[in-house]
């Protein structure tokens, strides 16, 4: 799989604040975003009270600083051109729950504009049951919002890995277990 993650150079920064016990997850997608994405950072932790440098980078003026999370009345991210400073987006990696707990236990977070997506997009991530429309992986959130973000960057070369990472484990465990658990008819 190595050879299918891109080098990707892009103006937006990402950093994905991932919940600890989601680090050894098969699929895990944030890892997979952080790898291909030049200016993508990993920070696996539950408090950032633990990471001065990252509490002190995410109120830093100097940047657009952002939180991509979905919720009632949230702005979709939008490129704003009016405002020249460097953009940053923060995501949280982890189930719904977890995610939500990481905005719960931060401050830092919970302080920063949020931005959405659009509800109707739909995840390639055929091995888990979507807990509501426009739920999407982490590395799926990240490229959609770099393709409204940066429309010339080629961020569909970030999910070639994880379309074969996905294939694979849909290969291991055979086609008859697949369409019982996962297909929808």
């Amino acid at each position: 799989m190595c050879p299918l993650i891109p080098n990707l150079n892009s103006h937006t920064r990402l950093l994905v604040v991932q919940h600890p016990s989601e680090r050894n997850h098969a699929l895990n997608t944030a890892r997979l975003l952080a790898l291909g994405l030049q200016q993508a950072e990993l920070l696996v932790a539950e408090s950032l009270a633990e990471h001065p440098q990252w509490l002190a980078a995410l109120q830093d003026p100097h940047w657009r600083t952002e939180l991509l999370f979905p919720g009632p009345d949230v702005p979709l991210v939008s490129a704003q051109p009016e405002d020249s400073r460097p953009r940053r987006l923060v995501l949280l990696d982890g189930t719904w729950r977890k995610a939500r707990k990481l905005m719960h236990v931060n401050p830092a977070l919970q302080a920063l504009p949020r931005v959405s997506l659009p509800a109707s997009l739909r995840s390639r991530y055929r091995l888990r049951k979507v807990p509501h429309p426009g739920a999407l992986s982490t590395i799926e959130a990240g490229v959609e919002a770099l393709r409204i973000l940066e429309p010339g960057l080629p961020v569909d070369q970030l999910l070639a890995p994880f379309d074969a990472l996905i294939d694979a484990q849909i290969n291991a465990m055979g086609a008859d277990l697949y369409a019982r658990n996962y297909r929808t008819h």
